[in-house]
């Protein structure tokens, strides 16, 4: 098999590419002086099976359309099978009609990768499940909670835990971090009146006296959390810390968590880091390349991915 990465998050391909002891496939990915996209792989790839390791993070248009562009160049040069690699999948949380008139760019953005000629799709904690309805192709969903429960285990050990879901479409993740846990649950309860905009109404579960960590898949503005932590601490919460999959942190949302509650804020690498969050004290990062490489691995040789989890 061959791995081959576009710009998005180069260090990631390199550390799943490095696990598996396979160099990275050389291939140029440049902007004409227009700021088209060209992609040239320079080995050849016919019958191979390729994965294509690329997020479609900020800049999520320009990273989208690397991916598009790579895998037609990969259809066009014969590779036995293209598996699109996507850590992080933008335009996930436009997954049905909000409003009148309003797209699902979701089932767009599947669609397009599709017809590119992606012959299946790998990603990691997608904002809904039923994303995965939106291909027509196999797609594996992985999930970073081994990974980020292994974390919790070694720093909170022996601590009163209560995980906290920051609003309720994500019960079912808190839920099962619990779980693994064996730890309390709660809810926030949150109205949106507007996109990045939110406001707690109530908490449901006990979190007095308790180290609450809050476990959500995406933190963009992060408004969401650090009202939560506010609320949290209010309730009378010992600590708060905050566990979240994709660490899109847009505009000053690094700052906003360093000036909040939230003691530690821990995100994955499937989103690259940028300066903002590789210089602060209160933002981690964990790598999920070994789970990732795990699960191209087992693809690459017809095994099973879902027993990664079992």
């Amino acid at each position: 098999m061959k791995i081959l990465t576009g710009n998005s998050n180069r260090p990631l391909a390199e550390a799943i590419s490095a696990y598996l002891n396979l160099p990275l496939t050389h291939a140029s990915v440049r902007r004409f002086s227009d700021m088209e996209v060209f992609v040239e792989i320079h080995e050849n790839v016919r019958g191979e099976d390729v994965f294509v390791v690329q997020s479609t993070s900020f800049p999520a248009n320009d990273n989208l359309m690397e991916l598009l562009v790579t895998l037609d160049a990969l259809r066009r040069g014969s590779a036995r099978r293209t598996t699109a690699v996507i850590p992080y999948f933008g335009y996930a949380r436009q997954d049905r009609k909000s409003g009148p008139r309003t797209p699902i760019s979701a089932k767009l953005v599947a669609n397009l990768i599709t017809v590119a000629g992606a012959d299946r799709v790998l990603t990691l904690d997608l904002h809904a499940g039923q994303i995965q309805g939106f291909f027509d192709i196999p797609t594996d969903n992985l999930f970073a909670a081994p990974v980020l429960t292994h974390d919790m285990e070694q720093r909170f050990a022996g601590k009163d835990l209560t995980i906290v879901s920051p609003d309720v479409g994500g019960v079912v993740r808190a839920r099962a971090v619990a779980k693994r846990l064996d730890a309390d649950l709660a809810i926030i309860d949150k109205r949106r009146e507007r996109a990045g905009v939110s406001e707690v109404m109530n908490i449901i579960g006990e979190v007095s006296g308790r180290t609450c960590i809050l476990v959500d898949d995406i933190v963009d503005s992060a408004g969401t959390l650090c009202n939560a932590a506010i609320a949290l601490k209010e309730a009378g919460a010992e600590s708060v810390s905050a566990y979240v999959t994709h660490g899109v942190l847009s505009g000053g949302a690094v700052a906003r968590v360093s000036a909040s509650p939230i003691e530690s804020l821990v995100i994955t690498d499937s989103i690259m880091a940028t300066e903002a969050v590789r210089v602060s004290q209160t933002v981690r990062q964990l790598t999920i390349a070994p789970l990732i490489a795990e699960a191209v691995k087992r693809i690459s040789e017809e095994r099973s991915v879902s027993s990664l989890f079992d």
